[in-house]
């Protein structure tokens, strides 16, 4: 976004909530039609999963970034969150770690509950036969 001049919109940061959406659901779709797993536990713990590794991903590439590429985006970071005047790159990080774990948790259980009755339908659909 930097190269693009564009690092300073908050709103596309939201863009990262729809590649989580979209590597949640894809990671379950694998694992139920390759697979064939129609456990919801065993589903959800992929979707846990990989919406973690998303979240740890993202805050270790935006410590590296704050550490050595642009430090100064933490004054981009004061003004676009309500996180005050003395933001520091330990506090952003650990905040972001934070929101991001959450929100990898709603969105496994939103995630899920499509996956649920899409399981009814595949078993609806095998006892038919």
């Amino acid at each position: 976004m930097k190269l693009l001049g564009l690092d300073d919109v908050v709103e596309l940061r939201l863009l990262n909530f729809v590649f989580v959406l979209w590597g949640v659901n894809g990671a379950i779709r694998k694992n139920v039609n390759v697979n064939g797993e129609h456990d919801y536990f065993q589903n959800m713990s992929i979707s846990l999963s990989t919406a973690s590794l998303s979240v740890i991903l993202s805050t270790v590439s935006l410590a590296i970034y704050l550490q050595f590429i642009s430090p100064s985006f933490i004054k981009v970071l004061e003004t676009s969150f309500v996180w005050g005047d003395n933001l520091t790159a330990p506090m952003a990080v650990f905040a972001v770690f934070f929101e991001g774990m959450a929100s990898a948790v709603v969105t496994s259980f939103i995630i899920m509950q499509y996956w649920k009755d899409v399981k009814k339908t595949i078993v609806r659909k095998k006892k038919a036969k």
